[in-house]
């Protein structure tokens, strides 16, 4: 077998059953994760209803979990084993540690889904409905903060794992540049290891002994900062896999290759600095932060539109370059010659476009003033569907047409399928998110199993909220649909025969790494900036609020999430009230 039919399953068949496992595991949670969302999204607009609306809340989180953190950070470690060993041509130190890390991560999941769960049997009496953000006041079981806490650590050690690896390889190679692929990987995980600690202090050392009874009470605006201190960059935690795929797999997909290198790893380092100081900018209407704070924030955030721009025009140069190879010619005539056949350059592609969209939407979301008009509408889900849910999940589809084969070398069972289920996805989630987009701005709220008030109508400047109800119940029809046929064909590329000769080779970019300054290598100089932009933006917003609210909280109940029937509700608000008063 020649080394250009080399397939990375022929070369690192241990390494490839690893990734192949994180997977599995990842694409069994976006089953789970879509049959929640279609659930959701029928009870919702009231087309169909076969849960009560007190289970709603429990679909609700584990739609959010086993979506954005089961997933997508499975897809992830599983895309970043694959490139830092292909990139670097050399197994991990010690593979065991490998298999323990993705075990960890495995029963962390496990854990944390299975509490979740059990809030659909009441008799148990064990239930996590706290929704994917998990801040105080609302409390879960102490398993789904063990299991969260079993998990981080999981993800801590595979970048461990990578780190060493990369180690080993620079004292072989000790003049040579980084590998692009393995940049993004070192880069990805110092983010993570930054972003991370928010929500590892706001678990370990407030949420599970909440949840133990070790302490009485927390300070919610603190839990609630430490979590977004996490939340926003966790996007970028998710997306930065979706980046390393345009930029390394989409070019070759379009017949040319990466247009630059340099541009490449300026992008990986900027959202290294900039992803983590932002988080602020989803809490403008929390009244114990100084509106400095929130200003300081979104400034920030509006920084990073910056590497999005950058990519923007990195990828579409890549992919005209390679349209240019193939023959197209003219100002736009070189987007007919693109291989718009293969589901894998075409469900890049279309995340792509998506994802532009998402950042439309995302600079309404960073703006103080235009924010209070969104803020808890379904705009924001809308928003973040955009990003995660398409820009990021339908990358990760897509990606898989392509590298499945190269772990495994079965083909894909059927292409028109894998096509036509990217099409679907596109089309699922513009209905949908376009929906949830004009609903939010008509005040509709979000996280609720009941949207429309009794005796209160949301006016619109066009149609009616009966039809963006439609548009998001057959968008959500259509994701679900498509969500079946992705997994239904990959289980079906199981059944083909093994063949050879299924190997692919990324080619060199046209700028290369030699282009771009050795300082962008320099991994201790980026995660000490990051951590003092950090600092900068988050000392003295933590130090005001445990000032003036106390380290744990000024006393109160915990909320467990539960859905009052319509006179006990009336009653709890005008209890509140009182208490105000």
């Amino acid at each position: 077998m020649s080394v250009e039919q080399e397939t990375f399953v022929d070369r690192y068949p241990q390494e490839a059953e690893l990734v192949r496992r994180a997977f599995l595991v990842a694409f069994t949670a976006l089953g789970l994760g879509a049959l929640f969302g279609i659930i959701q999204a029928l009870h919702r607009t009231n087309v169909l209803r076969f849960i009560p609306s007190t289970d709603y809340y429990t679909v609700l989180t584990a739609h959010g979990v086993l979506m954005v953190i089961v997933f997508t950070i499975f897809y992830l470690v599983g895309l970043y084993q694959w490139a830092i060993t292909r990139s670097l041509d050399r197994s991990p130190t010690n593979i065991n540690f490998t298999r323990a890390w993705l075990t960890l991560m495995t029963v962390g999941s496990a854990l944390t889904g299975i509490t979740i769960l059990l809030g659909f049997v009441d008799q148990v009496g064990i239930s996590a409905d706290v929704l994917f953000t998990f801040y105080a006041p609302l409390q879960a079981h102490p398993l789904f903060y063990t299991g969260l806490v079993v998990f981080i650590i999981g993800t801590w050690l595979a970048g461990v794992d990578w780190f060493r690896t990369w180690l080993h390889w620079k004292q072989d190679n000790p003049d040579e540049r980084i590998p692009l692929q393995t940049f993004m990987v070192l880069t990805s995980m110092i983010m993570w290891y930054v972003a991370t600690i928010g929500v590892a202090v706001a678990t370990l050392f407030f949420l599970l002994p909440w949840s133990l009874g070790f302490i009485e009470t927390v300070n919610p605006l603190l839990t609630r900062t430490l979590f977004w201190f996490f939340g926003h960059p966790v996007v970028y935690f998710w997306l930065l896999p979706a980046y390393m795929l345009w930029y390394t797999v989409l070019p070759k997909l379009a017949g040319g290759r990466l247009f630059s290198d340099p541009l490449a790893r300026v992008v990986f380092v900027l959202f290294v600095l900039l992803s983590t100081p932002v988080g602020i900018h989803h809490q403008y209407v929390d009244p114990g932060i100084a509106e400095g704070f929130k200003f300081i924030a979104m400034t920030n955030t509006m920084f990073l539109l910056l590497p999005s721009l950058l990519t923007a025009f990195t990828v579409v140069a890549s992919m005209e370059h390679g349209a240019r190879q193939r023959g197209g010619e003219g100002l736009f005539g070189w987007l007919t010659v693109l291989p718009w056949r293969d589901p894998a350059f075409t469900g890049m592609a279309l995340a792509g476009l998506m994802f532009a969209a998402g950042g439309f939407s995302g600079m309404i979301n960073a703006g103080m003033n235009i924010n209070y008009l969104i803020h808890n509408t379904i705009w924001v889900p809308g928003h973040f569907h955009l990003t995660v849910g398409t820009a990021v999940a339908l990358t990760f589809m897509a990606g898989t047409y392509w590298l499945w084969p190269q772990l495994t070398n079965r083909r894909i069972y059927s292409r028109p399928i894998g096509l036509l289920q990217v099409v679907m996805w596109f089309g699922g989630m513009a209905l949908m998110s376009n929906s949830m987009h004009v609903a939010g701005l008509y005040g509709v709220p979000r996280r609720t199993a009941e949207p429309e008030y009794a005796g209160f109508d949301f006016n619109t400047a066009f149609g009616s909220i009966s039809e963006l109800n439609i548009q998001l119940a057959v968008g959500g029809t259509l994701l679900f649909v498509s969500t079946l046929l992705f997994l239904g064909n990959l289980g079906l590329s199981m059944g083909n025969p093994k063949v050879e000769g299924l190997g692919q080779s990324l080619p060199e970019p046209l700028s290369g790494a030699s282009d771009s300054p050795r300082v962008l290598d320099n991994m201790k100089l980026w995660a000490g900036i990051a951590l003092l932009l950090v600092a900068l933006a988050y000392v003295l917003p933590l130090g005001a609020i445990i000032q003036n609210g106390g380290l744990f909280g000024m006393g109160g109940d915990a909320y467990p999430v539960s859905v009052l029937g319509a006179f006990d509700g009336l009653d709890a608000v005008r209890e509140l009230l009182g208490v105000v008063r």
